[in-house]
């Protein structure tokens, strides 16, 4: 992925949370026969884990087509993203200013080697898998939510091959119209919240990320004046 360092999402944490938030991914290998393998497959977080670190798992034979376990697996994690209007852009329509329409969106590029689970470690992370999305659920379906779904689940842990990947390297991008003026990014915003075709609230969430940030929480001695106007530094 083509890197600027103005776009570069640097902060770990704010990967996590891509990743959470964003757990569907492509998984793509290059195999010792030369061939390209892409798959695709939920992830969730080790969060005892330091650093970067993903559990999931493949169904089988995906696990030989990657040769999984080795050499390294690029995960893809797509965040919000869509297209930006230039006719969301300054000018008035008359006399627009000119300009191109671009994409905008969030993504990481997560690399690493899995390391293959045993059985009954694949079925301990398939359980916090369903869990972690059922936890939504008004009445949700465990995997070992009874003695029955138990046993099943036990049968065909068999068609899968769990795996969890440390992340050893990884680049990430947040393209969010960094380099329009504050104007221009408020007509932008307003058109993600509209209800036009290209209308994408998430997206929207994403660039208020960016572009109205939470100010830090300062141990300011009482009395003292805050710095900017509403206490934001700008």
């Amino acid at each position: 992925m083509r890197q600027n360092p103005s776009l570069a999402l640097d902060d770990p944490d704010e990967v996590k949370r891509l990743i959470r938030e964003n757990p569907w991914t492509s998984m793509i290998s290059h195999t010792s026969a030369g061939e390209l393998v892409a798959s695709h497959y939920p992830v969730i977080l080790d969060e005892d884990a330091e650093g970067i670190v993903l559990l999931s798992h493949v169904g089988r034979p995906d696990e030989a087509l990657h040769e999984l376990g080795r050499h390294e697996l690029l995960v893809i994690i797509q965040g919000p993203h869509g297209y930006i209007s230039p006719g969301w852009y300054d000018g008035p329509a008359d006399a627009p200013t000119p300009a191109v329409p671009t994409w905008n969106f969030v993504t990481a590029h997560l690399h690493g080697t899995p390391e293959l689970l045993s059985d009954e470690e694949n079925l301990r992370v398939l359980d916090r898998l369903v869990d972690h999305f059922e936890e939504r659920m008004p009445e949700p379906r465990r995997l070992n939510g009874t003695p029955a779904s138990s046993a099943y689940a036990a049968r065909i842990v068999g068609g899968t091959v769990g795996f969890r990947l440390r992340v050893s390297r990884l680049s990430a991008k947040s393209k969010l119209s960094q380099n329009k003026p504050a104007e221009t990014v408020a007509r932008i915003l307003a058109e993600l919240d509209g209800d036009g075709p290209y209308a994408s609230p998430a997206l929207a969430a994403e660039m208020r990320r960016v572009h109205d940030p939470v100010p830090p929480v300062t141990d300011a001695p009482l009395g003292a004046e805050p710095s900017g106007p509403q206490g934001h530094d700008r």
